[in-house]
């Protein structure tokens, strides 16, 4: 991938089980997974990871289990990224900063493993009961990838908010990433609502969801990568699985082009 628009983006999408309150058994196992993305044929540009994938909802337990400012996750995932030249949205993790809360926090690292980004859930999910014990992030994020896109980050429950997925459109976004542990019986609403952002956004939608059962709650995978007008390139079925598909960056002005929703805007008449 380079700056030249005219390339092409492969995608890596870690659709992963995850074990409930067991930090290092996840790091082990997705770095397994990273690996078995990197040796592939078709070697990705972009790895995608899902939500909360350290721990899981183990919420009771999320203090003794957070990672203290993200420390462990940066360390080896920026020594992935680096060793392997490839970008890494690092799902995202139970996170404890030093104001003592604990985040629901996305990290985005470079091919030269820096830190591209990071992302703290902005809306928590309160069937989950997210709120009693997780910090809300209060920024949305925006950042670069080898300088050829720009992406959006949202975590799971963010994307039942399209005023969110707007924001980062207009400020530049050509695509959204999207990490996420969505349970089942809501397969329905999870694409329903990926394929609307893409498509009233006139982006691309990476969504990388969990499988398993956490606790009493299943997950249905179904990871999804979605083009600018809609159409689904790649999903995944429900079960353990690395879904991966190519996307266009050029193919975004050419549909922004055609269909000039920006322009038409008339944000006076809609607050």
């Amino acid at each position: 991938m380079s700056t030249d628009s005219s390339q092409s983006v492969n995608i890596a999408l870690l659709q992963a089980d995850i074990a409930l309150g067991e930090p290092e058994v996840n790091r082990r196992h997705m770095e397994q997974l990273m690996e078995q993305a990197v040796t592939a044929a078709v070697k990705p540009d972009v790895i995608v990871l899902p939500e909360m994938w350290n721990t899981g909802y183990a919420l009771e337990q999320i203090h003794e289990l957070a990672d203290v400012e993200g420390k462990e996750t940066k360390e080896w995932v920026s020594a992935f990224a680096r060793r392997h030249r490839v970008n890494v949205v690092a799902g995202s993790i139970a996170e404890k900063k030093a104001d003592g809360g604990i985040y629901n926090t996305t990290y985005i690292f470079d091919r030269s493993g820096n830190t591209a980004a990071s992302y703290s859930k902005i809306h928590l999910f309160r069937l989950m009961d997210e709120e009693k014990y997780l910090q809300a992030g209060s920024e949305p994020v925006l950042f670069e990838l080898d300088g050829a896109m720009k992406a959006g980050a949202s975590i799971c429950y963010d994307i039942r908010f399209p005023e969110l997925g707007r924001r980062l459109a207009l400020a530049g976004a050509d695509m959204l990433i999207v990490p996420a542990e969505w349970p089942h019986p809501r397969l329905h609403h999870w694409r329903t609502l990926l394929m609307a952002r893409a498509i009233e956004n006139q982006m691309y939608v990476l969504a990388c969801n969990r499988v398993g059962t956490g606790g009493i709650t299943e997950f249905f995978g179904h990871s999804m990568i979605i083009d600018p007008w809609g159409e689904v390139i790649a999903e995944g079925g429900d079960q353990e699985e690395i879904v991966t598909g190519t996307i266009h960056p050029e193919l975004v002005k050419e549909v922004r082009g055609r269909i000039p929703v920006f322009e038409d805007r008339r944000p006076s008449l809609y607050l």
